[in-house]
């Protein structure tokens, strides 16, 4: 049951009952899933890591994800848009996935545009925190506006020079 007031969490096809909350810095830590600012994590790094419950990281667009050393113990990593034309968030993404080995969920929150969903899952976020104007049904819509990739990329998906190696190789037997 999702909690009035609560953020709207989409992800993987649906909108879940998100149980992380984003805590301010100073403010007393509730037990369960917490989101903390940068800041924060940085501040109380082995506190926060060995209170037991999972912890989340907020990230601001203009904070690079390499400032949070060894992701391994890290839940999710939130990355903020502040403004829609702020794109640095598609390169931490990616930079989360691929250099800093970060198999954890990768979450957008803040000022996103629905053609900027099929994109982010490219390049490896898991979920987004859903502005007013935006429904479950208006993501899923975005996440299906790309049927085909030319580039490898995060997620994983087969590339269409893969699928035509596949059919020529079957063509051939």
């Amino acid at each position: 049951m999702l909690t009035s007031g609560a953020p709207i969490v989409y992800r993987h096809g649906r909108v879940i009952d998100d149980p992380f909350i984003f805590v301010d810095d100073g403010a007393a830590l509730p037990s369960g899933p917490v989101i903390v600012s940068l800041k924060r994590y940085l501040a109380e790094k082995p506190g926060l890591l060995s209170r037991g419950g999972p912890v989340g990281v907020r990230l601001e667009s203009s904070q690079s994800p390499e400032l949070l050393g060894d992701t391994g113990k890290l839940a999710l990593v939130e990355l903020h848009i502040p403004h829609f034309k702020d794109g640095r968030v598609f390169s931490w993404a990616r930079l989360l996935r691929s250099r800093l080995g970060f198999s954890g969920e990768i979450r957008v929150a803040g000022h996103f545009l629905l053609d900027q969903i099929a994109f982010l899952l490219r390049v490896g976020v898991d979920s987004f925190v859903l502005p007013e104007r935006m429904t479950a049904a208006d993501v899923a819509r975005a996440v299906a506006m790309i049927s085909n990739v030319y580039q490898p990329a995060a997620d994983g998906r087969i590339t269409v020079q893969d699928l035509r190696l596949r059919a020529t190789l079957l063509a051939a037997e």
